[in-house]
């Protein structure tokens, strides 16, 4: 009830009034449309992005798939030791502290591997219709392992530096054309690191040490004022 004449806060509830629409089950677990999360979002981290951005463009490759002969340390690497080459490559790419050695003994495996158990199975089983079969169902394999393997590495590296697929899917061109590739992938990481180059320091060398004392001689000097103070000498010595 009201008091003082004031007007009460609550409604009576009278028989008159219309019952409420019963409310079905699940009606009110219904999504809610929210722009911010419908919005466009970061592939790498998630988070939404502004109307105004505008994603980087890829950039060529600064050298060409065919383009080992310019740089030789890398063709007679990648030639030789293609492990060694793919191993160094990963290790500069990560940032994780990355041994070389690891992906390099995954290479060795599925590579040299299996390229020295068919030749062994060829050397001491001799060339007929099963063992070549089972030769080239062993290589196809272990190279198909392979190109998807160093096929995710070439594509972190475009993700990195948001370069073009080139010739085309990164898994596709280590399959056609792996040594290549590897050499590509080496040139255009040692262009666009700068690691080995020595930043020119300045080395300042900080003073000697210096110290106040008294005068050894304890000389007095003159009155320095009126009042007849005196006034004690003292000196830097360095040490």
């Amino acid at each position: 009830m009201a008091e003082g004449g004031n007007a009460s806060r609550y409604v009576k509830l009278t028989k008159d009034q219309a019952p409420r629409e019963d409310i079905k089950p699940g009606e009110l677990n219904q999504p809610i449309d929210v722009p911010q999360l419908t919005g466009r979002k970061c592939n790498e981290c998630g988070q939404p992005l502004p109307e105004s951005f505008e994603p980087p463009a890829d950039e060529p490759w600064t050298t060409g798939i065919f383009g080992c002969a310019e740089d030789k340390d890398s063709c007679w690497r990648g030639l030789f030791c293609p492990c060694v080459l793919f191993g160094q490559n990963v290790e500069r790419l990560r940032d994780d502290d990355t041994p070389w050695s690891t992906p390099c003994v995954c290479h060795a495996i599925f590579v040299e591997g299996g390229i020295a158990v068919a030749a062994a199975t060829a050397a001491f089983h001799g060339i007929d219709p099963r063992t070549s079969f089972l030769i080239c169902e062993g290589l196809l394999f272990s190279w198909w392992m392979c190109g998807i393997y160093t096929g995710l590495v070439r594509q972190s590296l475009q993700k990195k530096y948001h370069l073009k697929n080139s010739p085309c899917d990164p898994c596709m061109v280590h399959c056609c054309l792996h040594w290549c590739a590897l050499c590509q992938e080496h040139r255009e990481m040692k262009s666009r690191l700068s690691d080995n180059v020595a930043m020119q320091m300045t080395i300042v060398n900080p003073p000697p040490v210096q110290e106040m004392s008294a005068a050894a001689d304890n000389r007095e000097s003159g009155p320095s004022s009126a009042n007849g103070v005196n006034q004690t000498n003292l000196e830097m010595q360095a040490l």
